[in-house]
């Protein structure tokens, strides 16, 4: 039986991560869980009247869900049984759906990847067509979408309490890496009891580096296989797609992102394959993807792409 966990102010924590925070669910290894979310804070709801849906529930976790602010609104945690540090967390993302008809952008001075060179403020409402699978930009471009989950993580370790949610770290978080939708796979180091899966700030289409702060941020649904995983052993989020392995790096500057990326799908390779390092190294810069995930989010990210095909063995 698929568990599902609506959005609401008891299952809903605004802006944080906290190994203390309860879990509002318990899964088995393997399980499938469906998850709805919500995103934005009141002043980026759609003018009143305008007839877009806007998730009832919305209104009440503005009111009384548990925040740390700024911040995603994640809903969870969803706890796994039998997780204990050192595993390793698979997020197998089944499916990612709308909930509502409308997403939003903006962006503000003193942010971005251009704090200086916008003045003003800029937010714009972009109507969304599901069945088109495209949103309209104020200009008239419908644009492609490609719906995913810009956090997806678990519980830090104790000791470093309550964090924002707005920088990715070794838990996973604020990864903004496009390349998350269904059909791929994220890959958490455990670190508390449970592993304590949250996911939130729904994206319905970012570019790499998602440099004006926002995606289109929207509502989503999404369906997850929980699985443990022993024997492998991470420093930082791992993920992969039908056709490619993903390392990421986390770093305030983007050159430590790029070392970090880089060494971990050097060790990768040499646990995929019978490849030893010098042989990897080789391989990553022939064949390898360095790109940008993120620029915004005072740890940036880069993620290396392989392609799976290239691998002996």
């Amino acid at each position: 039986m698929t568990m599902r966990i609506p959005a609401n102010s008891g299952t809903c924590a605004w802006g944080f991560f906290d190994a203390a925070r309860p879990p509002v669910a318990l899964v088995e290894s393997g399980e499938t869980v469906v998850i709805d979310t919500v995103s934005g804070a009141p002043a980026h709801l759609p003018p009143e009247g305008a007839g877009f849906h806007v998730p009832p529930e919305l209104h009440d976790i503005h009111a009384r869900a548990e925040r740390q602010l700024p911040g995603h609104i994640l809903t969870g945690p969803v706890a796994v049984k039998g997780a204990r540090p050192g595993q390793v967390l698979a997020v197998d993302v089944l499916d990612v759906a709308l909930r509502q008809d409308w997403g939003y952008t903006y962006f503000r001075p003193l942010a971005g990847t251009l704090p200086d060179d916008f003045p003003e403020p800029y937010f714009v409402t972009v109507p969304l067509d599901a069945g088109a699978a495209t949103g309209r930009m104020p200009w008239g471009l419908d644009l492609p979408l490609r719906p995913f989950f810009g956090v997806m993580g678990v519980a830090p370790p104790p000791a470093w309490g309550r964090i924002s949610t707005i920088q990715p770290r070794a838990n996973g978080g604020n990864l903004d890496n496009r390349e998350l939708v269904a059909g791929s796979t994220l890959y958490l180091p455990v670190f508390v009891e449970g592993a304590l899966f949250s996911c939130g700030d729904g994206h319905g289409a970012q570019g790499d580096g998602e440099v004006c702060v926002t995606a289109i941020e929207t509502a989503l649904t999404g369906t997850f296989r929980l699985r443990l995983i022993d024997g492998m052993t991470l420093s930082h989020p791992r993920a992969e797609t039908a056709t490619h392995w993903i390392s990421m790096g986390m770093h305030e500057d983007l050159d430590r992102c790029a070392e970090i990326a880089l060494r971990d799908m050097i060790r990768w390779i040499t646990e995929l394959s019978p490849l030893g390092r010098e042989e990897a190294y080789m391989l990553c810069s022939l064949a390898g993807d360095l790109r940008v995930t993120q620029t915004v989010n005072g740890n940036k990210g880069i993620h290396m792409m392989l392609d799976k095909t290239l691998l002996p063995g």
